[in-house]
């Protein structure tokens, strides 16, 4: 029995390669190997999800804390992450388990299920995938959120916004709330600092956004990304979609391979707070 389970969102191609299209990245996987985001495999011409049911994560947080302050304000949601990502940020806030090969614990949709309905009692709400990047635990989302949904809770997903859109729509029907990074809103410093691309990005954003609560985080780091003309130019865009769109403005401390970096000075967030302020109604500023 092969470790995992057959993953979704791929075609078989010559030589026993495939080509995976659940994020943008669309790796293209000999067999043996393994994608950009370390989660899924390619065996004998066959993709597979390796991180379904293993959980490096799990605490019951603050709604806050995802962090979404119009959604259920005040309540509680169970929490839960996996290990991988498809992004490479040099800044990386969960590297442990983003990066590197953490311990696991099986879990089974159904067992979070119930767990996330005892708690109820608590002030549970449902369950928030977070902690990594929960797009690459494709499959056990799917099955965890449909799940959730017949037994009244809500699914909430965390996420840096690449994920490919057919895989997209297939998950936001059992999805309640997001929290999107944009990381920047320069393709330069996606490119370069998280090996990725702004516009999917944005794409998810405004396709998401049509379907469940959507906010935005947006981690502003001192030389590169914290001009005042991009946060405008963001939040233009931002209230294209809708004002009513929360933006949380994070600051940053040194981490994973940007250590040499300051962190980034408070007024600069309260610059980037009353910016935003004249083009959106909710903006928050986070780790302050």
């Amino acid at each position: 029995m092969q470790d995992g389970i057959l993953a979704k969102h791929y075609k078989k191609i010559e030589d026993l390669k495939v080509n995976c299209s659940l994020c943008p990245h669309n790796c293209m996987i000999e067999s043996g190997k393994y994608g950009i985001c370390r989660a899924r495999r390619n065996v004998e011409g066959d993709l597979y999800s390796l991180n379904y049911g293993m959980v490096t994560s799990i605490a019951l947080d603050p709604i806050e804390k995802k962090p979404l302050y119009r959604f259920h304000p005040g309540s509680l949601i169970l929490s839960v992450g996996t290990f991988g990502c498809n992004l490479k940020c040099s800044f990386c806030q969960n590297w442990g388990i983003a990066h590197e090969n953490p311990k696991t614990m099986r879990v089974e949709p159904l067992e979070l299920v119930q767990k996330a309905e005892e708690l109820m009692e608590d002030g549970n709400i449902g369950i928030a995938y977070t902690y990594n990047e929960p797009s690459i635990w494709y499959e056990f989302i799917e099955d965890t959120a449909k799940l959730a949904k017949e037994h009244k809770l809500k699914n909430v997903m965390v996420t840096n916004g690449f994920i490919g859109i057919e895989p997209l729509k297939g998950l936001l029907p059992y999805i309640d709330a997001m929290n999107i990074d944009i990381k920047a809103f320069n393709n330069h410093f996606y490119q370069e600092i998280c090996k990725a691309r702004l516009e999917e990005v944005k794409r998810v954003v405004e396709i998401a956004a049509e379907k469940c609560h959507v906010e935005i985080t947006t981690l502003v780091i001192p030389g590169l990304n914290d001009r005042m003309e991009e946060i405008e130019d963001m939040v233009k865009w931002l209230r294209g979609i809708t004002p009513e769109i929360p933006l949380h403005l994070s600051r940053y401390f040194p981490n994973y391979k940007m250590t040499d970096i300051p962190p980034t000075p408070v007024e600069t967030l309260y610059k980037a707070r009353d910016k935003a302020l004249q083009y959106l109604k909710y903006v928050y500023l986070g780790n302050i």
